[in-house]
């Protein structure tokens, strides 16, 4: 996976992860994953994780939502485009499956908060633990400033 990897859920900050990092492998004419993971639960007894209902479907779903943003982004670019693109869902642990990821990858690219979670962090826990974990360098887009109206 070497090249920029990029992980996105459905929420807004990962819209503009993606759509920063199909920017980033564009300049740098590097291959970009796009990696969207459907979170499983941890069995209390074993930490492993427990199976998810319909994983297949699940995995189906994510991958084309995944796909379309991709679709949508990509072709906001114009000429310049990014070496390739490869959409990948998986079921799993979302940090864990990032951090393993980010063995073999140039760059990893996460918003600052995902789809989950608590509104007040201002950095996910999920963007926290790659951050600290990652075998190499992350990239964390913040969310869209807010200037106030001059004058």
């Amino acid at each position: 996976m070497a090249g920029i990897v990029v992980g996105i859920d459905e929420s807004v900050h990962a819209r503009k992860s993606l759509d920063w990092a199909v920017a980033e492998a564009a300049v740098r004419n590097a291959a970009l994953t796009v990696l969207t993971v459907i979170p499983a639960m941890a069995s209390p007894w074993t930490g492993n994780p427990l199976a998810v209902p319909d994983a297949d479907g699940a995995i189906l779903r994510a991958r084309q939502a995944a796909q379309e943003a991709v679709d949508k982004s990509v072709s906001q670019l114009g000429a310049s485009q990014p070496s390739s693109v490869t959409v990948s869902a998986v079921v799993g642990f979302p940090a864990q499956a990032l951090i393993d990821a980010s063995c073999d990858a140039d760059l990893v690219v996460l918003g600052s908060r995902g789809a989950g979670g608590f509104a007040s962090l201002l950095l996910g826990s999920v963007s926290s633990q790659v951050a600290h974990h990652s075998s190499c360098p992350v990239v964390i887009v913040p969310p869209a400033r807010h200037h106030p109206p001059a004058g």
